[in-house]
């Protein structure tokens, strides 16, 4: 499969790289169908893509990267609708904003993306814990970590071929 993206240009898939979000996102619930985009010109951000509008992709991190002890509780609704047994064998990952200035980037704790890798499903819960932020800083400690380990590679820890498509560098991408 192709789509035409305006971040990435034409990207090339498989059916089975495809998520489905059957509830769609926060503010986007026609939009159903998503594949994770692995950025070979970024180390640390991944890209949910819409397949169904090329213009929506949004930046994601795995919230390990800067929140330790990030704990999720997710309801029974929650894991019947990903088809997971406990939240043990979820993914997860959170929406990004990146403004202008990205010293003030900020990550949504409170409703992160959650996926089933193994079925290909995903949903985005809004979790009940008041303590977590929509807008939580995060510059500082993703660059606290990337200048505590400068040879880590925060994508290559973070985010496996199992569930990111792999984007090729523009002179490998077919015409």
């Amino acid at each position: 499969m192709i789509i035409e993206t305006s971040r990435f240009g034409r990207v090339e898939f498989q059916r089975e790289d495809v998520l489905t979000f059957s509830e769609g996102l926060l503010g986007f619930s026609d939009l159903r169908n998503f594949v994770l985009l692995d950025d070979p010109s970024d180390e640390i951000f991944a890209w949910l893509q819409s397949c169904e509008v090329g213009a929506i992709a949004f930046p994601v991190l795995e919230p390990e990267l800067f929140a330790e002890n990030y704990k999720v509780n997710l309801t029974k609704g929650d894991l019947e609708s990903l088809k997971l047994p406990s939240a043990d064998k979820a993914r997860f990952f959170t929406i990004v904003t990146i403004p202008e200035d990205p010293t003030q980037m900020t990550a949504n704790l409170k409703a992160p993306i959650i996926l089933n890798v193994n079925d290909r499903i995903g949903r985005q819960c809004v979790l009940q814990d008041n303590h977590l932020a929509i807008r939580e800083p995060i510059f500082a400690k993703l660059q606290q970590r990337v200048i505590s380990n400068p040879t880590l590679s925060i994508k290559g820890q973070s985010i496996g071929m199992d569930v990111a498509v792999r984007l090729k560098a523009p002179s490998e991408q077919s015409l």
